[in-house]
């Protein structure tokens, strides 16, 4: 016994967030993986111990909405930086969408060309979702095969080219293959037509102004692109997840699809939970995202859809780009690329706001690592700390307080909509599979992530 101690390690601390709650424990861990977590008085003598006192361990978090933008687009982000400013968030698996980047991963080529790139660069572990575009239909199937943990579509165009949007014809073509692979489907839903009504009324309109861009993309849009997706789901039985829920007039449709039983997720972002449209000023096209930011009312039914459980959890729809490209200068929220990154903040976003409303770090890990997990097919060993799972988790420090500068941003481009206000609750380290490899602003070690890939055993991994 005393031999195997000199390869255990033990974290320790009087708030440990278990899936049977938060509790005063050590989580022992051997070769990578969480051998036990046992009360204080169980830990075995002679063992490697780090005892983070009243700090919290909460399960390293998993963010299955993140935009690398590698290959082809590394200016933007890239896998070295987009996993930095994951440890230091807090997070310990990325599970990267297939736009932005070069290819788009729509072919098994490309879902290669973006393993050759992450290679060797990843702080963090990773996984890639495939996509799902007007003319891919027969390569669907094939990165199943490939190990892709599901896939994702645009309703309505992207923003960029290269990845097309799908309307119904080419998602009706599409589905049988995706409801073979069991996988999940992604959705951004919104559709085009009534975006496309409204920015025609408001061609004279000042863009300068969040209100013009919030009214060119109505709530309908998001409405009726669910309502299609809900009624396709039926259909064709395959597992449908709503990402980025900005609407709360959609959480009643959602609640009666899954209370009809319909295989039916979603998610929102800290964005939305955080920010309201009347407190974005004129020309701050950094607040500019897809959907938009919505009313403060609107804000808070999204919280109840939370507490009700319609909203399944929490990502970031990390979404960066030169800032050039948000028309800082030019102010005009019609031009500005739309999206906001927040790998390095989400976690204190969300507990600045969850804590104030009478939510407890089992929440939290609940919405951002258990659900996002769950989703991504990798909820065996991520996402909980547990037996047999993973070691990975944060350190956090949940009283703790800061204003958000640059120094608080990882990530490629450190611009942000988050910058001046005041956050609650610190990531003090990482740990990923044991190791650490974020402490106290820091850095440790070479990158050690690897790629998640799915095997075609159900619910394994390689």
């Amino acid at each position: 016994m005393q031999a195997r101690n000199m390869s255990l390690k033990a974290f320790l601390s009087r708030r440990v967030v278990t899936p049977q709650g938060i509790i005063a424990a050590a989580v022992l861990v051997e070769d990578g993986r969480i051998l036990d977590v046992v009360p204080p008085h169980q830990l075995p003598t002679q063992i490697s111990l780090k005892d983070f006192g009243e700090a919290a361990i909460l399960p390293g978090l998993v963010d299955s909405h993140v935009h690398i933008n590698e290959p082809g687009r590394t200016e933007w982000e890239g896998f070295r930086t987009a996993t930095r400013a994951a440890a230091a968030g807090g997070y310990n698996l990325l599970v990267d969408m297939p736009l932005n980047c070069l290819p788009a991963t729509t072919t098994v080529a490309a879902l290669e060309a973006k393993r050759k790139a992450a290679s060797g660069q990843c702080h963090v572990d990773w996984m890639a979702w495939g996509g799902v575009v007007s003319d891919n239909q027969e390569q669907i199937e094939r990165l199943a095969a490939a190990g892709v943990p599901g896939f994702k579509c645009f309703l309505i165009h992207p923003g960029i080219d290269g990845f097309t949007m799908v309307n119904e014809r080419e998602l009706r073509a599409a589905l049988p293959h995706v409801a073979r692979t069991g996988l999940p489907l992604l959705v951004h839903a919104e559709l085009p037509g009534p975006v496309d009504a409204a920015t025609r009324r408001l061609a004279a309109a000042d863009w300068s102004t969040h209100a013009t861009y919030l009214q060119s993309r109505p709530d309908e849009a998001e409405l009726s692109a669910i309502q299609l997706m809900i009624s396709l789901c039926r259909e064709f039985h395959f597992r449908l997840h709503i990402v980025h829920l900005a609407t709360s007039h959609a959480l009643d449709m959602l609640r009666a699809a899954k209370s009809e039983g319909l295989p039916v997720s979603v998610e929102t972002c800290p964005h939305y939970l955080h920010f309201s449209s009347d407190k974005i000023p004129d020309g701050q096209t950094l607040f500019k995202c897809a959907p938009p930011i919505r009313s403060r009312e609107n804000r808070e039914k999204l919280w109840q859809g939370l507490r009700e459980g319609v909203i399944d959890l929490v990502a970031t729809d990390h979404s960066p780009c030169p800032p050039e490209m948000k028309r800082l200068s030019e102010r005009s929220f019609r031009t500005a690329w739309g999206g906001i990154s927040s790998l390095s903040l989400a976690l204190p976003v969300m507990w600045t706001e969850a804590s104030a409303r009478g939510f407890t770090m089992a929440d939290i890990a609940r919405w951002m690592a258990e659900g996002p997990a769950r989703l991504a097919g990798c909820d065996t060993h991520k996402g909980r700390i547990a037996k047999n799972f993973d070691a990975d988790f944060v350190v956090f420090e949940p009283e703790a307080e800061f204003i958000v500068t640059e120094e608080h941003l990882h990530y490629r481009h450190r611009v942000s909509p988050y910058f001046g206000e005041r956050l609650r609750g610190v990531a003090k380290a990482t740990y990923l599979r044991g190791n650490c490899v974020f402490a106290d602003g820091q850095f440790s070690g070479e990158p050690a992530g690897r790629e998640l890939r799915r095997s075609q055993t159900a619910g394994s991994f390689e």
